[in-house]
């Protein structure tokens, strides 16, 4: 029953969750809130399983809006196999500071036994947020601004190691494992086949085999050299603009250890039209540069940071045609958009043989 769920349980059905169970949920950040009453708003139970609860109080205050957020049994197998899965709630378990607009967390649940995470964070259509996704590109500005935050969070964690900072000891550095390259090979071809109209020739010559070599070289460089805090998952669907133009980053599932270019590469790419990338990315490039709070001596040069970043859509483009390639992950136009961009970028930015470079 709803009223048995006990504080640190994770409530298997959204109609469990009861005003006591909301209230200690909030308690971190509001000792004196007493819920009179709580409403399910919304759901929406896809790759994760996500509500949005109106609140009532009886004593105290607090927010009038929740957001809760759980992972879907269909899909936990996936991201435990790609070593995800408790990652989101580790981190804002860990109470590290972030220094880039994301929702504010008030309480992170990891069920190990269960394979199971919840968090009870804001509703961010409280601040007006306006969530991007890949058919509403970015604008240049707004691309500035999101690598300024990236900046931040990587200058802050620059250097990143269990013994700097011992409560991230369980962040993983980016390997190419082979549980995302199951699931990279047998997706990619599938993927290459619904898009073959639309992508470059250069790559509609590639199989998947070949994709994933790219896919795997590029992320053997990400444990070269310094290596900070990612995102990991920094594509513009895991983006929001706020009114004041601020750009904030959502969904850390992805969260790793690694070198800056995977969450530049990655944001930069998907988050800009194919022409606005053309004209901008060298000056975009230099802007996350120039915010870079860090030795001077560990700071990637103009020519280092271009030729990583010529590397990195060797992870976009292999991770979107594999997306494109399932049905039911994301809709079939954001997919498609971002397997263009970055197969488009990938030619463009002659990768493979940035990768070779980078061999050498």
């Amino acid at each position: 029953m709803a009223a048995q769920l006990k504080p640190n349980r994770i409530p298997t059905q959204w109609e469990q969750v009861t005003p006591q169970w909301m209230s200690a949920a909030i308690a971190s950040h509001h000792p004196d809130a007493a819920l009179a009453a709580i409403a399910v708003m919304t759901i929406d139970d896809g790759t994760n399983r996500r509500a949005r609860f109106a609140l009532d109080y009886a004593a105290g205050s607090g927010p009038r809006q929740l957001f809760l957020k759980a992972h879907a049994p269909g899909h936990r197998i996936v991201h435990l196999r790609n070593g995800n899965l408790f990652n989101e709630a580790r981190l804002f378990a860990s109470g590290v500071a972030l220094p880039v607009d994301h929702p504010l967390v008030y309480k992170s649940i990891v069920d190990y036994l269960r394979l199971d995470f919840l968090l009870v964070m804001e509703d961010l259509t409280l601040r007006d947020a306006d969530p991007r996704d890949a058919t509403r590109p970015l604008s240049a500005e707004q691309v500035a601004n999101g690598l300024r935050g990236l900046a931040r969070l990587h200058s802050q964690y620059w250097g990143l190691s269990r013994q700097t900072h011992p409560q991230l000891r369980w962040v993983k550095t980016w390997k190419a494992s082979k549980g995302w390259q199951v699931g990279l090979r047998r997706r990619i071809p599938i993927g290459l086949q619904r898009c073959a109209q639309t992508l470059p020739s250069a790559v509609c010559k590639l199989d998947g085999d070949s994709i994933v070599r790219s896919w795997s070289d590029y992320v053997g460089t990400l444990s070269r050299g310094p290596m900070t805090l990612l995102h990991g998952d920094a594509h513009i669907g895991n983006t929001y603009v706020l009114p004041g133009g601020d750009m904030g980053f959502l969904d850390w599932q992805v969260v790793r250890r690694g070198s800056w270019s995977q969450d530049v590469g990655y944001f930069l790419v998907s988050a800009l039209t194919e022409q606005d990338r053309r004209v901008h990315e060298r000056d975009l490039l230099e802007e996350y540069r120039s915010h870079l709070q860090i030795p001077a001596d560990q700071a990637p040069t103009a020519a280092q940071a271009w030729l990583h970043y010529r590397a990195s859509p060797a992870y976009g483009m292999a991770v979107w045609l594999s997306t494109l390639g399932t049905d039911g992950w994301q809709s079939r136009d954001i997919s498609m958009a971002l397997a263009e961009r970055f197969s488009a970028a990938f030619v463009e930015l002659d990768t493979v043989s940035a990768l070779r470079a980078m061999r050498g």
